[in-house]
């Protein structure tokens, strides 16, 4: 299962919100070497709102082992704040039915088939979060080589809205993902995932007995 993390539900989930910070300075900072904040080993930014939603994979431990987080454009937004010159295509949205979606990574430590397999499955959690929220459309800036792997080799759509460019020696890209029952269903048939996998009710740290 998926869960959703956000400021009015976190404290179901034990210490999964700082769990997801945690691996977000793992991957984009240690591995990655993103030049942004961080707090006693975990990242964060200005887009850590109130307003911000977090897709996460958790072990049978309770750890955060993959994270997304998804952001109405009805708010400041990163695409909108930091590359509003990267987009040509359309004016930049600003509404509860557009969200964009920043910071996906997938723990490095797992092995690739189980990564593999989260991959997929938060794919179609962000297809469920959309069904669930009236989703029209998530937008956001990757490496082109994560739109295609992430989203296209599982049967997602992906709309470029502005041109390619190179950064630190990655090429990224605008994308829009468009939602409909249609590509939820395309995204079903090609992942092979036919059953609900975003959590609808808090799903709590497992009881750890004391020693």
């Amino acid at each position: 299962m998926i869960d959703c993390l956000n400021i009015t539900n976190a404290h179901h989930y034990g210490d999964a919100m700082a769990s997801q910070h945690r691996l977000r300075h793992r991957v984009f900072i240690e591995r990655q070497d993103y030049k942004v904040p961080s707090w006693q080993g975990m990242e964060y930014d200005q887009f850590d709102t109130p307003a911000a939603h977090y897709l996460v994979w958790r072990d049978h431990s309770g750890e955060v082992r993959a994270v997304s987080r998804l952001s109405p454009t009805s708010r400041p937004y990163m695409l909108q704040e930091v590359w509003p010159d990267k987009v040509s295509e359309f004016d930049l949205p600003q509404s509860n039915a557009i969200w964009e979606g920043t910071r996906f990574g997938v723990d490095r430590d797992l092995s690739p088939k189980i990564r593999v397999k989260i991959i997929r499955e938060m794919v179609v959690a962000y297809a469920e979060f959309a069904e669930m929220n009236g989703i029209e459309a998530f937008i956001g800036v990757m490496p082109i080589g994560i739109l295609r792997s992430v989203y296209a080799r599982n049967g997602w759509p992906v709309e470029n809205i502005g041109p390619v460019w190179i950064q630190d020696g990655v090429r990224l890209g605008a994308a829009r993902l468009p939602v409909s029952p249609e590509i939820t269903q395309m995204i079903r048939d090609k992942t092979g995932i036919h059953y609900t996998i975003l959590s609808s009710i808090p799903h709590p740290m497992p009881h750890v007995q004391a020693a």
